[in-house]
């Protein structure tokens, strides 16, 4: 199994197991709360407080040092994970497990026993939104779902179980300066006599006509970024997941096992430097916006930004997901929940039926209004 710098390594993988004072089964995280349950007896058991370690236990990470690979050792951990053939995610498993359902794409898929090495999560956001919660929420928006397969309101009828993953993200700071060169452009109004047709016959009719008075414009802008956050998992499309924000990250925890007891955690498949170019992108979007805002006017022209990046760091965090996913047809449509939300976004199939009906309807109502008018 590669490093997350690309070597190859393997080692023992710690199994965090939380037994019931009580009767023995597994705890796991109660969402919304800070206790560790047991679904046989009731048993709850407190989440200890971070305390004072929570802001050193999450301190930002400095990211040159990181791709130079200069990152002290306790800032690496190993997990066993599969890997899935379909979608590619990979998904941490207890060692007991030796075969799945990906909980990505629903594919079956039979659990490797390697170990993947790589950057440990400085923090998590515990789950929010409980399964029932979540399932409800679901179940509205796939139920207004236009033209969809009726399947997809039997889906939400039987009320399958969610699958609850904190799925990886990187989190960038950084202080921009930005020198800009680009055009402010004025609109102004002149009047202008123009010849239009009135009743079959030529008018001659004045018109405002707006133009736009252009002049050069240069200056600077700067801003502090703070928590860009970039999804690291390529087993989810990212418009949806990107949709689900914001996030609340104030409420982040430092990283720890309790908060995944009765949860899967996915391994991060978008390496560091792909996540910083998708956060520098975003950054380059906001900064073009701040640039647009300094030159003024009303409407702007850039034709050049120039950019100095100083003091970047960036962090490993885990966000709450609820997932289903619903195969039609061959191919598997995914829905994401926010675990801290409970915002719902997702692929949906389309049902041609449906929509060859209601074009056909649409039709209808057309050719009978259209005959009634031509009747009267």
């Amino acid at each position: 199994m590669a490093d997350w710098d690309g070597t190859e390594t393997a080692a023992p993988v710690d199994t965090h197991r939380y037994p019931c004072e009580q009767c023995g089964a597994d705890l796991r995280f109660s969402p919304g709360a800070t206790e560790l349950v047991c679904d046989y007896c009731g048993h709850a058991q407190s989440v200890a407080p971070a305390g004072r370690a929570k802001l050193e236990a999450m301190a930002e990470i400095d990211y040159r040092a990181a791709i130079r690979n200069a990152l002290p050792a306790e800032l690496i951990e190993e997990t066993r994970v599969l890997s899935c053939p379909n979608c590619g995610a990979q998904v941490e498993f207890e060692p007991s497990i030796h075969a799945a359902e990906c909980p990505f794409c629903a594919t079956p898929v039979v659990t490797d026993t390697g170990t993947h090495r790589h950057i440990k999560p400085q923090g998590l956001l515990p789950f929010a939104v409980s399964e029932e919660v979540a399932r409800g929420n679901l179940s509205r928006w796939l139920g207004g779902l236009w033209f969809a397969p009726n399947g997809v309101q039997e889906y939400a009828r039987k009320g399958r179980r969610m699958q609850g993953i904190y799925t990886p993200f990187w989190t960038f700071d950084a202080d921009t300066r930005s020198r800009y060169r680009g055009q402010r452009g004025d609109h102004y109004y002149v009047t202008r006599n123009v010849r239009v047709n009135v009743n079959g016959k030529s008018q001659m009719r004045q018109k405002r006509v707006r133009k736009t008075r252009w002049r050069p414009a240069s200056g600077r802008v700067s801003r502090h970024f703070d928590d860009v956050v970039v999804l690291a998992s390529r087993s989810l499309p990212r418009k949806y997941v990107d949709s689900l924000q914001p996030w609340d990250l104030t409420a982040l925890e430092p990283y720890r096992p309790d908060f995944l007891a009765g949860f899967r955690a996915e391994g991060y498949t978008v390496e560091l430097e792909e996540g910083h170019t998708r956060a520098r992108a975003e950054m380059d979007r906001i900064i073009a916006e701040d640039v647009r805002r300094d030159i003024g006017g009303d409407v702007q022209r850039i034709s050049h930004v120039d950019t100095d990046v100083s003091d970047e760091t960036f962090k490993h965090i885990l966000l709450p997901l609820w997932l289903a996913a619903y195969k039609f047809r061959g191919k598997s449509y995914r829905f994401v929940v926010n675990g801290q939300t409970g915002e719902v976004q997702g692929e949906r199939p389309w049902s041609p039926w449906k929509i060859a009906f209601a074009v056909i309807l649409a039709m209808i109502v057309i050719g009978v209004g259209y005959y009634f008018s031509e009747m009267q």
